[in-house]
């Protein structure tokens, strides 16, 4: 399933919109005009990569400064370890929209924890 996630001008180059779902998604659109979807949260503690820095095709979370990759999910600076999901992109007649991943998200334990419905 597609899911909208905003019109493509309104997500400008070097910004990141986050969508609220379980668990949460963030489109990126780099500067050189590429659209991206991965996780939100960093795989090292709760954090939203929407807030982190986009440079290139990587965003630096803002809690612990790891670094992934758009294109691939993978963690390229720790203290983060686990990659994070990618996400299918389509943009269509100016709409963005996400097809999420169904594999298993790799989330730090809090945030398992909280969504499974335990203590967070």
């Amino acid at each position: 399933m597609m899911i909208p996630a905003c019109r493509l001008a309104d997500l400008p180059r070097g910004e990141a919109l986050r969508l609220d779902i379980d668990p949460p998604v963030s489109v990126f659109h780099t500067d050189d005009g590429e659209i991206f979807a991965i996780d939100d949260t960093c795989t090292h503690q709760d954090a939203s990569l929407a807030d982190g820095w986009l440079e290139g095709c990587e965003v630096e979370c803002p809690l612990h400064a790891s670094k992934f990759d758009l294109r691939t999910g993978a963690v390229d600076a720790p203290p983060a370890k686990l990659p994070v999901r990618t996400h299918a992109v389509l943009v269509d007649d100016g709409m963005i929209y996400v097809r999420v991943s169904t594999a298993a998200p790799n989330l730090p334990p809090c945030v398992a924890a909280r969504l499974a419905g335990g203590p967070a």
